[in-house]
């Protein structure tokens, strides 16, 4: 990763697969590991808005923080926390399951965020992601996504409030998702449809 990866104060959509389309999630226990270490290493120097992991990849909607909110080690290595979290994460799967060499696609995937709009539409678009790869048809059942944490009062590493906020409250959020799932639906349907 180079040194200008990330730069503070700025929205990003991070992503990455198994490498050969391997799956990086084996069983369930693996989740809750790579939540861990999410928040061992990436919370210091941002705010996560949303996640979902799949089996094969995974999605994070995040903003890096101000530059005077991050810890002095990484403010001239924002990557390093990013580094340090897959690193982690790859070698606990290679010794756990006795496998080998590069976990993740060689290099992380990341889209910068330019406005509160197109933040929205991240959001659903990762909460229902789990839809689009028909791991389920219940988005919000889902377990390993945080649209769970936003319906919870439980404490949470989260940035609630500010997403909240800006789809102005809860029940307009769980809204937009669920109009947002409709037109998924009507699309799949679309195609199967012509598919016949």
């Amino acid at each position: 990763m180079k040194k200008d990866f990330f730069e503070e104060g700025q929205y990003y959509h991070i992503y990455n697969r198994g490498n050969n389309k391997e799956n990086i999630f084996i069983e369930e226990k693996n989740y809750s590991y790579f939540l861990e270490k999410l928040k061992k290493y990436i919370i210091p120097i941002a705010d996560i808005y949303a996640y979902c992991l799949l089996k094969n990849h995974f999605h994070i909607v995040l903003r890096i923080k101000d530059r005077k909110d991050i810890p002095e080690k990484f403010k001239e290595k924002i990557h390093l926390p990013f580094s340090n979290l897959f690193n982690a994460y790859s070698k606990s799967i290679n010794k756990a399951y006795n496998r080998t060499g590069s976990l993740f696609q060689e290099h992380l995937q990341r889209n910068r965020i330019e406005n509160e709009n197109y933040l929205k539409q991240l959001i659903i678009y990762v909460h229902l992601n789990p839809i689009k790869h028909k791991f389920t048809e219940h988005f919000d059942n889902y377990l390993h996504s945080s649209y769970r944490s936003y319906l919870s009062v439980k404490q949470s590493s989260i940035d609630r409030q500010f997403i909240l906020e800006l789809f102005d409250d809860l029940e307009n959020f769980k809204f937009c998702h669920d109009e947002r799932r409709i037109v998924y639906e009507g699309i799949l349907n679309d195609v199967s449809l012509s598919d016949d």
